[in-house]
Protein backbone atom coordinates (compact mmCIF):
# COMPACT_ATOMS: atom_id res chain seq x y z
CA UNK A 1 0.00 0.00 0.00
CA UNK A 2 1.23 3.35 -0.75
CA UNK A 3 1.72 6.07 1.51
CA UNK A 4 -1.17 8.30 -0.15
CA UNK A 5 -3.48 5.55 0.23
CA UNK A 6 -2.25 4.53 3.53
CA UNK A 7 -2.62 8.27 4.71
CA UNK A 8 -6.50 8.07 3.22
CA UNK A 9 -6.88 5.24 5.18
CA UNK A 10 -5.81 6.51 8.24
CA UNK A 11 -8.06 9.33 7.58
CA UNK A 12 -11.45 7.75 6.97
CA UNK A 13 -10.74 5.27 9.75
CA UNK A 14 -10.61 7.98 11.99
CA UNK A 15 -12.96 9.80 10.49
CA UNK A 16 -15.42 7.04 11.00
CA UNK A 17 -14.85 6.44 14.57
CA UNK A 18 -15.29 10.09 15.49
CA UNK A 19 -18.45 9.91 13.30
CA UNK A 20 -19.83 7.11 15.09
CA UNK A 21 -18.91 8.67 18.81
CA UNK A 22 -19.95 12.25 17.53
CA UNK A 23 -23.27 11.18 16.78
CA UNK A 24 -23.60 9.17 19.98
CA UNK A 25 -23.11 12.11 22.50
CA UNK A 26 -25.87 14.34 21.08
CA UNK A 27 -27.62 17.18 22.40
CA UNK A 28 -30.19 14.47 24.23
CA UNK A 29 -27.28 12.43 25.86
CA UNK A 30 -25.89 15.96 27.60
CA UNK A 31 -28.84 16.76 28.83
CA UNK A 32 -29.64 12.95 30.11
CA UNK A 33 -26.25 12.74 31.73
CA UNK A 34 -27.00 15.94 33.24
CA UNK A 35 -30.28 15.10 34.12
CA UNK A 36 -29.67 11.48 35.24
CA UNK A 37 -26.78 12.46 37.10
CA UNK A 38 -28.82 14.71 39.07
CA UNK A 39 -30.80 12.24 40.28
CA UNK A 40 -28.50 9.28 40.64
CA UNK A 41 -25.06 10.89 42.27
CA UNK A 42 -22.38 8.65 41.78
CA UNK A 43 -24.34 5.55 40.35
CA UNK A 44 -24.53 7.02 36.91
CA UNK A 45 -21.09 5.40 36.59
CA UNK A 46 -22.85 2.38 36.37
CA UNK A 47 -24.86 3.30 33.92
CA UNK A 48 -22.36 4.71 31.54
CA UNK A 49 -20.21 1.74 32.50
CA UNK A 50 -23.11 -1.24 31.57
CA UNK A 51 -24.31 1.09 28.32
CA UNK A 52 -21.17 1.30 27.00
CA UNK A 53 -20.22 -2.48 26.99
CA UNK A 54 -24.00 -3.39 25.18
CA UNK A 55 -22.73 -0.55 22.97
CA UNK A 56 -19.19 -2.03 22.31
CA UNK A 57 -21.20 -5.67 21.85
CA UNK A 58 -23.23 -4.58 18.91
CA UNK A 59 -20.93 -2.20 17.38
CA UNK A 60 -17.72 -4.86 17.01
CA UNK A 61 -20.60 -7.54 15.82
CA UNK A 62 -22.14 -4.94 13.56
CA UNK A 63 -19.40 -3.30 12.05
CA UNK A 64 -17.25 -6.76 11.57
CA UNK A 65 -19.60 -7.96 9.15
CA UNK A 66 -20.47 -4.80 7.21
CA UNK A 67 -16.77 -3.96 6.56
CA UNK A 68 -15.97 -7.73 5.66
CA UNK A 69 -18.54 -7.73 3.60
CA UNK A 70 -18.60 -4.10 1.82
CA UNK A 71 -22.44 -4.46 2.26
CA UNK A 72 -24.59 -1.59 4.08
CA UNK A 73 -26.73 -2.61 7.17
CA UNK A 74 -29.91 -2.88 4.97
CA UNK A 75 -28.16 -4.79 2.09
CA UNK A 76 -27.04 -7.53 4.79
CA UNK A 77 -30.71 -7.92 6.23
CA UNK A 78 -32.38 -8.27 2.77
CA UNK A 79 -29.75 -10.95 1.95
CA UNK A 80 -30.98 -12.99 5.81
CA UNK A 81 -34.79 -12.45 4.38
CA UNK A 82 -35.87 -10.53 1.21
CA UNK A 83 -37.36 -7.31 2.65
CA UNK A 84 -36.35 -6.90 5.84
CA UNK A 85 -33.72 -4.23 4.97
CA UNK A 86 -36.33 -2.00 3.10
CA UNK A 87 -38.46 -2.15 6.67
CA UNK A 88 -35.30 -1.23 8.70
CA UNK A 89 -34.05 1.45 6.04
CA UNK A 90 -37.40 3.22 6.58
CA UNK A 91 -37.13 2.52 9.88
CA UNK A 92 -33.69 4.17 10.66
CA UNK A 93 -34.47 7.02 7.78
CA UNK A 94 -37.78 7.99 10.02
CA UNK A 95 -35.95 7.82 13.09
CA UNK A 96 -33.31 9.52 11.94
CA UNK A 97 -35.56 12.51 10.63
CA UNK A 98 -36.91 12.91 14.05
CA UNK A 99 -34.03 12.50 15.92
CA UNK A 100 -32.49 15.20 13.55
CA UNK A 101 -34.89 17.70 14.84
CA UNK A 102 -33.75 17.47 18.15
CA UNK A 103 -30.24 17.64 17.19
CA UNK A 104 -31.09 21.02 15.66
CA UNK A 105 -33.10 22.09 18.54
CA UNK A 106 -29.63 21.21 20.53
CA UNK A 107 -27.60 23.67 18.14
CA UNK A 108 -30.37 26.31 18.99
CA UNK A 109 -29.64 25.56 22.74
CA UNK A 110 -26.29 25.51 22.24
CA UNK A 111 -26.12 28.58 20.76
CA UNK A 112 -28.30 30.34 23.36
CA UNK A 113 -25.36 29.60 25.35
CA UNK A 114 -22.57 30.39 23.83
CA UNK A 115 -23.68 33.84 22.33
CA UNK A 116 -27.18 34.90 23.38
CA UNK A 117 -28.44 33.84 19.74
CA UNK A 118 -32.27 33.31 19.95
CA UNK A 119 -33.08 29.50 19.79
CA UNK A 120 -34.53 29.82 16.35
CA UNK A 121 -32.03 31.87 14.46
CA UNK A 122 -29.92 29.28 16.12
CA UNK A 123 -31.52 26.44 14.54
CA UNK A 124 -31.43 27.81 11.38
CA UNK A 125 -27.57 28.49 11.75
CA UNK A 126 -26.65 25.13 12.50
CA UNK A 127 -29.08 23.55 9.92
CA UNK A 128 -26.76 25.91 7.63
CA UNK A 129 -23.64 24.94 8.66
CA UNK A 130 -24.77 21.19 7.99
CA UNK A 131 -25.36 21.85 4.49
CA UNK A 132 -22.73 24.11 3.67
CA UNK A 133 -20.36 20.97 4.61
CA UNK A 134 -22.85 19.08 2.04
CA UNK A 135 -22.60 21.42 -0.43
CA UNK A 136 -18.64 20.61 -0.89
CA UNK A 137 -17.06 18.27 -3.72
CA UNK A 138 -15.06 16.47 -1.17
CA UNK A 139 -18.23 16.72 1.26
CA UNK A 140 -16.71 12.99 3.11
CA UNK A 141 -13.25 14.04 3.85
CA UNK A 142 -14.78 16.96 5.17
CA UNK A 143 -17.07 15.38 7.31
CA UNK A 144 -14.01 13.17 8.75
CA UNK A 145 -12.18 16.54 9.67
CA UNK A 146 -14.80 18.25 11.13
CA UNK A 147 -16.38 15.61 12.83
CA UNK A 148 -12.75 14.82 14.36
CA UNK A 149 -11.87 18.77 15.28
CA UNK A 150 -15.66 18.98 16.96
CA UNK A 151 -14.85 16.24 18.98
CA UNK A 152 -11.49 16.93 20.04
CA UNK A 153 -12.80 20.26 21.11
CA UNK A 154 -15.50 18.85 22.90
CA UNK A 155 -13.05 16.82 24.84
CA UNK A 156 -10.72 19.39 26.17
CA UNK A 157 -13.59 21.77 27.25
CA UNK A 158 -15.61 19.33 29.02
CA UNK A 159 -11.92 18.53 31.14
CA UNK A 160 -11.27 21.76 31.45
CA UNK A 161 -14.76 22.17 33.64
CA UNK A 162 -14.18 18.84 35.09
CA UNK A 163 -10.72 20.23 36.76
CA UNK A 164 -12.47 23.26 38.33
CA UNK A 165 -15.60 21.33 39.75
CA UNK A 166 -13.51 18.80 41.32
CA UNK A 167 -15.41 15.93 41.15
CA UNK A 168 -15.14 13.06 43.79
CA UNK A 169 -13.30 10.70 41.68
CA UNK A 170 -12.85 7.92 44.17
CA UNK A 171 -16.42 8.04 44.82
CA UNK A 172 -17.43 7.67 41.41
CA UNK A 173 -15.17 4.48 40.48
CA UNK A 174 -16.54 3.01 43.81
CA UNK A 175 -20.28 3.36 42.64
CA UNK A 176 -19.47 2.83 38.80
CA UNK A 177 -19.00 -1.26 40.19
CA UNK A 178 -21.38 -1.14 42.89
CA UNK A 179 -24.03 1.47 42.48
CA UNK A 180 -24.80 2.63 46.03
CA UNK A 181 -28.66 3.94 44.39
CA UNK A 182 -28.65 -0.10 43.68
CA UNK A 183 -29.19 -1.61 40.31
CA UNK A 184 -33.00 -1.46 39.91
CA UNK A 185 -32.75 2.48 40.60
CA UNK A 186 -30.36 2.49 37.28
CA UNK A 187 -32.43 0.78 35.25
CA UNK A 188 -34.74 3.50 33.72
CA UNK A 189 -31.40 5.56 32.92
CA UNK A 190 -29.45 2.19 31.25
CA UNK A 191 -32.28 1.76 29.23
CA UNK A 192 -32.80 5.56 27.92
CA UNK A 193 -28.92 5.31 27.30
CA UNK A 194 -28.75 2.38 25.57
CA UNK A 195 -31.86 4.23 23.31
CA UNK A 196 -29.94 6.78 22.52
CA UNK A 197 -26.49 5.34 21.76
CA UNK A 198 -26.63 2.27 20.03
CA UNK A 199 -30.35 2.51 18.76
CA UNK A 200 -31.36 3.74 15.38
CA UNK A 201 -28.85 5.20 12.73
CA UNK A 202 -25.78 5.89 15.36
CA UNK A 203 -24.69 2.16 15.12
CA UNK A 204 -24.10 1.84 11.44
CA UNK A 205 -22.70 6.00 10.84
CA UNK A 206 -19.23 4.53 11.28
CA UNK A 207 -19.13 1.37 9.46
CA UNK A 208 -20.97 2.76 6.43
CA UNK A 209 -18.29 5.63 6.11
CA UNK A 210 -15.57 3.30 6.43
CA UNK A 211 -17.36 1.26 3.64
CA UNK A 212 -17.73 4.52 1.23
CA UNK A 213 -14.33 5.06 1.80
CA UNK A 214 -13.12 1.68 0.90
CA UNK A 215 -12.20 -0.03 4.27
CA UNK A 216 -13.79 -3.50 3.48
CA UNK A 217 -12.52 -6.67 2.83
CA UNK A 218 -10.52 -9.73 5.15
CA UNK A 219 -7.77 -7.44 4.77
CA UNK A 220 -9.35 -4.50 6.05
CA UNK A 221 -10.88 -6.31 8.70
CA UNK A 222 -8.50 -5.26 11.54
CA UNK A 223 -8.42 -1.62 10.72
CA UNK A 224 -12.36 -1.98 10.85
CA UNK A 225 -11.95 -3.27 14.17
CA UNK A 226 -9.57 -0.74 15.19
CA UNK A 227 -11.68 2.36 14.14
CA UNK A 228 -14.84 0.73 16.03
CA UNK A 229 -12.48 0.45 19.65
CA UNK A 230 -11.16 3.82 18.50
CA UNK A 231 -15.09 4.81 18.49
CA UNK A 232 -16.02 3.70 21.53
CA UNK A 233 -13.32 4.90 23.43
CA UNK A 234 -13.41 8.57 22.23
CA UNK A 235 -17.20 8.21 23.31
CA UNK A 236 -16.02 6.50 26.74
CA UNK A 237 -14.21 9.61 27.29
CA UNK A 238 -16.53 12.33 26.78
CA UNK A 239 -19.32 10.33 28.61
CA UNK A 240 -16.88 10.16 31.69
CA UNK A 241 -15.50 13.09 31.42
CA UNK A 242 -19.17 15.08 31.23
CA UNK A 243 -20.26 12.64 34.23
CA UNK A 244 -17.35 13.58 36.77
CA UNK A 245 -17.38 17.45 35.52
CA UNK A 246 -21.52 17.50 36.56
CA UNK A 247 -21.00 15.71 39.56
CA UNK A 248 -19.01 17.75 41.03
CA UNK A 249 -21.88 20.33 41.04
CA UNK A 250 -24.01 17.98 42.37
CA UNK A 251 -22.07 17.68 45.02
CA UNK A 252 -20.85 20.35 45.87
CA UNK A 253 -24.23 22.20 45.88
CA UNK A 254 -26.15 19.00 47.30
CA UNK A 255 -30.13 18.92 46.57
CA UNK A 256 -29.79 20.69 43.43
CA UNK A 257 -32.25 20.46 40.93
CA UNK A 258 -30.13 21.15 37.37
CA UNK A 259 -33.87 20.67 35.46
CA UNK A 260 -35.66 23.06 37.28
CA UNK A 261 -33.39 26.31 38.11
CA UNK A 262 -36.32 27.83 40.06
CA UNK A 263 -35.81 25.21 42.27
CA UNK A 264 -33.00 26.17 43.46
CA UNK A 265 -33.55 29.25 44.82
CA UNK A 266 -33.17 28.43 48.90
CA UNK A 267 -29.42 27.03 47.98
CA UNK A 268 -26.23 29.02 49.03
CA UNK A 269 -24.10 29.77 46.08
CA UNK A 270 -26.22 29.19 43.49
CA UNK A 271 -26.44 32.15 40.43
CA UNK A 272 -30.02 32.93 39.17
CA UNK A 273 -30.66 31.79 35.87
CA UNK A 274 -33.34 32.77 33.83
CA UNK A 275 -32.42 31.50 30.46
CA UNK A 276 -34.01 28.29 28.04
CA UNK A 277 -33.92 25.33 30.10
CA UNK A 278 -30.85 23.53 29.17
CA UNK A 279 -29.82 21.43 32.40
CA UNK A 280 -26.04 20.52 31.27
CA UNK A 281 -25.62 24.47 30.24
CA UNK A 282 -26.69 25.30 33.81
CA UNK A 283 -24.71 22.62 35.62
CA UNK A 284 -21.32 24.34 34.15
CA UNK A 285 -22.71 27.91 35.29
CA UNK A 286 -23.55 27.00 38.91
CA UNK A 287 -19.95 25.20 38.80
CA UNK A 288 -17.52 26.97 37.29
CA UNK A 289 -19.16 30.55 36.08
CA UNK A 290 -20.78 31.88 33.20
CA UNK A 291 -17.10 31.62 31.31
CA UNK A 292 -17.79 27.91 32.10
CA UNK A 293 -21.53 28.41 31.08
CA UNK A 294 -20.38 29.74 27.86
CA UNK A 295 -18.26 26.79 27.04
CA UNK A 296 -21.30 24.31 27.78
CA UNK A 297 -22.94 26.11 25.27
CA UNK A 298 -20.20 25.59 22.47
CA UNK A 299 -19.81 22.00 23.70
CA UNK A 300 -23.62 21.51 23.14
CA UNK A 301 -23.32 23.15 19.88
CA UNK A 302 -20.31 21.10 18.39
CA UNK A 303 -22.30 18.01 19.48
CA UNK A 304 -25.75 18.91 18.34
CA UNK A 305 -23.56 19.66 14.91
CA UNK A 306 -21.84 16.55 14.38
CA UNK A 307 -25.14 14.80 15.44
CA UNK A 308 -26.76 16.81 12.62
CA UNK A 309 -23.88 15.17 9.94
CA UNK A 310 -24.19 11.77 11.13
CA UNK A 311 -27.83 11.49 11.33
CA UNK A 312 -28.25 12.28 7.94
CA UNK A 313 -25.47 11.30 6.22
CA UNK A 314 -26.30 7.67 8.02
CA UNK A 315 -30.19 8.08 7.35
CA UNK A 316 -29.27 8.87 3.82
CA UNK A 317 -27.21 5.88 3.16
CA UNK A 318 -29.62 3.77 4.42
CA UNK A 319 -32.34 5.21 1.56
CA UNK A 320 -29.80 4.59 -1.10
CA UNK A 321 -31.66 0.94 -1.03
CA UNK A 322 -34.93 2.10 -2.46
CA UNK A 323 -33.59 4.20 -5.74
CA UNK A 324 -30.41 4.47 -7.89
CA UNK A 325 -31.28 8.43 -8.07
CA UNK A 326 -31.03 8.34 -4.39
CA UNK A 327 -27.32 6.97 -4.82
CA UNK A 328 -26.41 9.09 -7.53
CA UNK A 329 -27.57 12.27 -5.60
CA UNK A 330 -26.71 11.62 -1.97
CA UNK A 331 -25.37 14.72 -1.10
CA UNK A 332 -28.66 16.70 -2.47
CA UNK A 333 -30.70 13.88 -0.77
CA UNK A 334 -28.63 14.53 2.72
CA UNK A 335 -29.03 18.68 2.50
CA UNK A 336 -33.08 18.06 1.88
CA UNK A 337 -33.08 16.03 4.61
CA UNK A 338 -31.37 18.30 7.13
CA UNK A 339 -33.59 21.39 5.76
CA UNK A 340 -36.97 19.30 6.17
CA UNK A 341 -35.51 18.41 9.76
CA UNK A 342 -34.71 21.76 10.34
CA UNK A 343 -38.04 23.45 8.94
CA UNK A 344 -40.17 21.35 11.10
CA UNK A 345 -38.15 22.50 14.09
CA UNK A 346 -38.61 26.28 13.39
CA UNK A 347 -42.08 25.63 12.84
CA UNK A 348 -43.26 23.30 15.30
CA UNK A 349 -40.77 23.78 17.97
CA UNK A 350 -40.09 20.50 19.77
CA UNK A 351 -42.31 18.54 17.13
CA UNK A 352 -43.20 16.31 20.56
CA UNK A 353 -45.10 13.52 18.58
CA UNK A 354 -42.34 12.80 16.04
CA UNK A 355 -39.83 12.58 19.01
CA UNK A 356 -41.69 9.81 20.94
CA UNK A 357 -42.08 7.93 17.35
CA UNK A 358 -38.24 7.76 17.43
CA UNK A 359 -37.53 7.13 20.65
CA UNK A 360 -40.10 4.14 20.24
CA UNK A 361 -38.60 3.26 16.94
CA UNK A 362 -34.78 3.32 18.18
CA UNK A 363 -36.12 0.73 20.95
CA UNK A 364 -37.47 -1.71 17.93
CA UNK A 365 -34.72 -1.15 15.51
CA UNK A 366 -31.45 -2.36 17.48
CA UNK A 367 -33.08 -5.93 18.04
CA UNK A 368 -33.86 -6.05 14.16
CA UNK A 369 -30.46 -4.67 12.85
CA UNK A 370 -27.95 -6.79 15.24
CA UNK A 371 -30.17 -10.23 15.07
CA UNK A 372 -30.12 -9.76 11.13
CA UNK A 373 -26.70 -9.41 11.31
CA UNK A 374 -25.72 -11.96 13.62
CA UNK A 375 -28.11 -14.17 11.58
CA UNK A 376 -25.70 -13.22 8.69
CA UNK A 377 -22.67 -14.37 10.31
CA UNK A 378 -23.75 -18.06 9.51
CA UNK A 379 -24.97 -17.22 5.99
CA UNK A 380 -22.21 -18.18 3.44
CA UNK A 381 -24.11 -16.35 0.64
CA UNK A 382 -23.80 -13.14 2.45
CA UNK A 383 -20.62 -13.51 4.54
CA UNK A 384 -18.30 -16.36 2.16
CA UNK A 385 -17.33 -19.80 2.90
CA UNK A 386 -14.12 -18.45 4.81
CA UNK A 387 -15.70 -15.62 7.12
CA UNK A 388 -15.64 -16.97 10.85
CA UNK A 389 -17.29 -14.86 13.59
CA UNK A 390 -16.00 -15.45 17.32
CA UNK A 391 -18.11 -17.39 19.68
CA UNK A 392 -18.42 -15.36 21.89
CA UNK A 393 -19.60 -12.50 19.90
CA UNK A 394 -22.12 -14.18 18.82
CA UNK A 395 -23.33 -15.13 22.63
CA UNK A 396 -22.82 -11.00 23.78
CA UNK A 397 -24.41 -10.28 20.61
CA UNK A 398 -27.86 -12.76 21.54
CA UNK A 399 -27.65 -11.29 25.18
CA UNK A 400 -27.97 -7.60 23.59
CA UNK A 401 -30.75 -8.64 21.20
CA UNK A 402 -32.56 -10.26 24.35
CA UNK A 403 -32.42 -6.68 26.02
CA UNK A 404 -32.92 -4.21 23.90
CA UNK A 405 -35.93 -6.19 22.33
CA UNK A 406 -37.14 -5.45 26.19
CA UNK A 407 -36.87 -1.83 25.14
CA UNK A 408 -38.63 -2.11 22.09
CA UNK A 409 -41.61 -3.98 24.18
CA UNK A 410 -41.92 -0.97 26.71
CA UNK A 411 -41.66 1.89 23.89
CA UNK A 412 -44.53 0.24 22.09
CA UNK A 413 -47.12 2.15 24.10
CA UNK A 414 -45.61 5.58 23.02
CA UNK A 415 -46.74 4.42 19.33
CA UNK A 416 -50.25 4.03 20.70
CA UNK A 417 -49.95 7.48 22.33
CA UNK A 418 -49.48 9.27 19.23
CA UNK A 419 -53.09 8.49 17.73
CA UNK A 420 -54.97 9.34 20.63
Amino acid sequence: MSKDNSKQNMTVILGAAFLMATSAIGPGFLTQTATFTSSLGASFGFVILVSLIMAAIAQINIWRVLCYTGKRGQDVANEVVYGLGFVLAGMIALGGLAFNIGNVGGGGLGLFALLGIPAKIGYVITALLAIVIFLSKSAKSLIDQVVKYLGALMIVVILIVMFITKPPVGEAIANTFVPSSGIPATIPAILTLIGGTVGGYITFSGAHRLIDGGVTGPEKLDQATRSSVMGMIIAAVVRVLLFLAILGVITKFAGINLADPSANAGIPGVPEYNGISNPAAYAFLVGAGNLAYRFAGLVIFCASLTSVIGAAYTSVSFLKTFSPAIQKNENYWIIGFIAVSSLIMVILGGAAKLLVLAGALNGLILPISLGSILLATHNKKVVGEKYQHPVILTVLGWIVVAITLYLGIKALPNLANLFK
